[in-house]
């Protein structure tokens, strides 16, 4: 229960740091070049916000969603980690952390 616990709050931080980014990436002066941030940005925070609610309900998809959001968090981090604004550089080290708690939570559960 203490995994389902720590990725269900690593997945809301992730969640709130992309929604953040996509947020502020609006602001930035070349948009042009932040859309491939913003989409990803939005697809990892639905995707976050959406395997939160298969752990919560113990769905039997849970692995497959679990699989696929650490897929999405790994590449919403590299995509942000390309910019040097302080909110991408921060979301991409949430993803990071969120990707990691997805593999974590997966190893932990593939032995039970």
């Amino acid at each position: 229960m203490t995994h389902q616990i720590e990725l269900i709050q690593k997945l809301a931080e992730c969640t709130a740091a992309c929604e953040i980014c996509l947020d502020a990436c609006l602001d930035e002066e070349d948009i042009k070049k932040m859309v491939p941030c913003i989409r990803l940005d939005r697809d990892c925070a639905k995707m976050c916000t959406l395997a939160g609610a298969y752990i919560a309900s113990h769905s039997s998809f849970t692995a497959q969603i679990i699989k696929q959001c650490e897929e999405i968090c790994e590449k919403c981090a590299e995509e942000c980690a390309k910019h040097n604004a302080e909110h991408c550089q921060q979301c991409a080290e949430a993803c990071r952390e969120c990707a990691s708690a997805c593999r974590s939570y997966s190893s932990s559960t593939a032995v039970l």
